[in-house]
């Protein structure tokens, strides 16, 4: 009888220890089915390393980062319209408002995060009142850049824009007053702009600024004249549209609005890049 009761007892303590264990799995499933992946596409520096930066807080919030890094201006909206990424993250606002209107894109701005200064950067000369007469500037050849660079050219005094033009939809056509007779450039794809300032090709360069920065040039230091914070270039994260709404994005966006992450965009990039309001 003792033999019996042992090994009921035993057998008991099998089954409620199985029960455990399976009560353990099935919480850890649990867990992980709670955990949601987001694909989000980047420029280097200094979209992915701020992207970077807040993953382990959006773990915490049950949220898997994926970053995909790109090189261009031009792939991770395809990306994005293609469904390959749940959101894009290089762009600034006005750049967002030409592709939508130029592809069609049913894209929206789900968050404003930082601005990122854009800098004329020269070989040749320490200031941008050293520019000579006829002296070539050198530009990207997106024109959602040319009002920007245009403008940064104004603010110093070296050409002025026609009364009452959009600043940020602004060309060269636009200019009425070139004292200096500047000539413009503008057949470089964004990303090689550093390159053909290195190789001191024309007299001055306009940067953006993630590009400067991954080249190892300082915006703040290097840069003969650079763009103010109040600047209305400020980069988003991208979405299609209702997509918005999406608790991962949501989140996603408050992440990167939140102190640890303006602190750690303050602390690294010393003013070259700024945090947005929101």
């Amino acid at each position: 009888m003792k033999k019996f009761l042992g090994f009921a007892l035993i057998l008991v303590l099998s089954i409620a220890l199985a029960a455990c264990g399976s009560d353990k799995d099935k919480s850890s499933s649990d867990t992980k089915k709670e955990s949601e992946k987001l694909v989000v596409g980047a420029s280097n520096v200094p979209h992915a390393e701020i992207l970077e930066e807040a993953k382990p807080l959006l773990k915490e919030k049950g949220i898997d980062l994926e970053i995909k890094t790109f090189q261009d201006y031009v792939l991770p909206n395809k990306a994005l319209n293609d469904k390959e990424l749940d959101a894009n993250y290089f762009q600034h606002l006005p750049f967002l408002e030409s592709a939508i209107k130029e592809n069609g894109y049913d894209f929206v701005n789900a968050g404003a995060i930082h601005i990122e200064p854009i800098g004329l950067y020269s070989q040749k000369y320490k200031s941008i009142d050293k520019l000579p007469k006829g002296a070539k500037i050198i530009l990207s050849s997106s024109v959602a850049d040319h009002g920007r660079a245009l403008s940064l050219l104004e603010n110093n005094g070296i050409i002025k824009l026609k009364e009452g033009v959009d600043k940020t939809t602004a060309t060269t056509k636009d200019i009425v007053e070139n004292k200096k007779n500047l000539t413009f450039d503008a057949e470089y794809e964004a990303a090689l702009l550093p390159k053909i300032y290195e190789s001191g090709e024309g007299d001055a360069v306009l940067i953006n600024s993630n590009y400067a920065i991954d080249a190892g040039l300082n915006p703040l230091k290097d840069s003969i004249a650079i763009e103010k914070s109040e600047s209305p270039y400020v980069n988003v994260i991208a979405v299609n549209k209702g997509d918005e709404n999406k608790k991962a994005i949501k989140t996603l966006v408050e992440v990167l609005h939140s102190k640890e992450i303006k602190d750690f965009i303050l602390e690294k990039y010393k003013g070259a890049v700024v945090p947005a309001e929101k």
